[in-house]
């Protein structure tokens, strides 16, 4: 059968580099400590996981941070093609640090918390993965400053907090099918998953198999009707419905919840009265705005307006992929991003 679900889900295929310019990095930690987080919790033994890519210029001019989207690790960056030589980011002229984010399981989550797992973990924010984020680049590996930034859905979200944070640090922004700030539609979405899944808390089958139930509700809003309607019969639904459960099942809980009260919270605009022009005063970064508009499950309204108030680059996929037409316009979205970061 047709379909994007291998888009979605299948890993791709790696390349094994002998080079150590080009090659993939492995898996590296950097040990905060006890990091506290803007609402005063702290995360204890607080650890941030990243990979690089590339060759760091004597400059220190060529650096490319790349955070990860809801629920994502830095695998799946590579796996799906975003990151190594000729790629969207290009490890043959940039050096690339790619980011884990809090809550994905790798860096410090609910998860694998030793201290303060599962419920206990505290709340952390996207300003406060952006600021672990600086003290990784700034005081770990000692780079000066951000040639650029790309995020990708939740990984969007950071690069618009890092326009307004630390606009100094940074040249450009790339920011992917992500919002500044939620609409009341993305926030409708976002509480029925929050929903379903305290609904199926406690029962016999477990925290992880409570994920089973957010297959539908998610998938629902990657794509759009039609995308779905075309590449899906109704005799292979159960097919499709199956392998999407079968993916979520294994995810934890816990760590989505706490990665969707993030994107709940997020607002750039938040320090500056909610008022957008003091916040595009702040903006230092040249930018480069990349939305959907049949994106279901972020709207893109608050995207363009900040594009139009930046008089930022800006650039709509084509198709009718919705959410994830990053993955299915990978090609367009590679070549307008290298341009744009030469």
């Amino acid at each position: 059968m047709k379909t994007f679900i291998r888009i979605f889900m299948i890993i791709a295929m790696l390349f094994l580099w002998s080079s150590s310019v080009f090659g993939q990095d492995n898996l590296h930690f950097a040990d905060l400590g006890n990091y506290t987080l803007e609402n005063g919790q702290v995360i204890r033994d607080c650890r941030v996981a990243y990979r690089t890519f590339g060759v760091l210029n004597p400059a220190k001019s060529n650096v490319l941070l790349f955070p990860t989207w809801l629920a994502g690790t830095t695998q799946d960056l590579v796996d799906l093609g975003f990151i190594g030589p000729g790629k969207m980011a290009d490890s043959s002229k940039y050096f690339i640090v790619a980011v884990d984010a809090f809550g994905n399981g790798v860096s410090s989550s609910p998860s694998n918390s030793k201290s303060q797992p599962d419920q206990v973990f505290p709340q952390f924010s996207i300003k406060d993965m952006v600021n672990a984020q600086h003290l990784l680049l700034s005081r770990y590996l000692q780079l000066p400053r951000l040639h650029g930034v790309i995020g990708i859905s939740m990984g969007a979200m950071m690069a618009y907090q890092w326009m307004v944070s630390y606009p100094e640090f940074l040249n450009k922004a790339v920011a992917v099918a992500g919002s500044p700030r939620l609409t009341s539609y993305d926030l409708l979405l976002w509480q029925a998953e929050l929903s379903a899944l305290d609904a199926c808390r406690g029962k016999s089958q477990g925290e992880n198999a409570s994920m089973k139930t957010l297959a539908a509700i998610h998938n629902l809003h990657l794509r759009t009707p039609r995308n779905i309607t075309a590449n899906t019969t109704p005799e292979s639904f159960p097919q499709f419905l199956a392998e999407m459960e079968k993916n979520f099942i294994k995810r934890n809980a816990f760590d989505w919840v706490w990665q969707l009260k993030a994107i709940m919270g997020h607002d750039i605009y938040r320090s500056f009265g909610e008022a957008i022009d003091p916040a595009v005063k702040t903006i230092r970064a040249k930018a480069l705005i990349v939305w959907a508009q049949q994106d279901l499950t972020v709207n893109p309204e608050p995207a363009q307006t900040l594009a139009r108030s930046l008089h930022a680059d800006t650039f709509e996929f084509a198709g009718d992929c919705g959410h994830l037409s990053f993955l299915c316009e990978s090609e367009a979205l590679r070549d307008t991003v290298s341009h744009f970061m030469q």
